[in-house]
C-alpha cells in the first residue's frame, strides 16, 4: 500500500512542477506527427502502417488516427494532447487551429 501512495504522490508532484513543460512537448510532438503523416498518407500516397516508419525515436507514445472522409490525420499523446493535420489542395496537409 506504501508503494502505491508513494507512487501517487511521485506522480502529482511530477505533473505539478513539469505540467506546463509536458504539455508543450506534446503539443510540438503531436504536431509533428500529424503532419508527417497526412503529408505520407495523402501526399505520398502510402499506407498508414507504413507512415509510422517516418517517427523519430522516442515518439512510440503518440497514436495515429486517420479520417478518410475528411483526409486528415489526428496525432494524440492519450489523456494530453491531440491535433489533427488535414490534407488542402494546394498547401498541402496544415494544421488545424489550436488553443495554445
Amino acid at each position: 500500500m506504501r508503494i502505491v501512495l508513494f507512487a501517487a504522490l511521485a506522480t502529482g508532484l511530477v505533473a505539478f512542477f513539469y505540467g506546463k513543460a509536458i504539455a508543450g512537448f506534446s503539443q510540438a510532438g503531436t504536431g509533428y506527427a500529424a503532419k508527417t503523416a497526412c503529408s505520407c498518407r495523402y501526399i505520398a500516397g502510402r499506407d498508414m502502417d507504413s507512415c509510422y516508419g517516418d517517427f523519430l525515436p522516442g515518439m512510440w507514445a503518440i497514436w495515429l488516427t486517420e479520417d478518410e472522409d475528411a483526409q486528415s490525420v489526428t496525432a494524440t499523446v492519450p489523456l494530453i494532447k491531440s491535433t489533427t493535420a488535414t490534407y488542402r489542395d494546394g498547401p498541402g496537409c496544415v494544421l488545424e487551429p489550436w488553443d495554445g
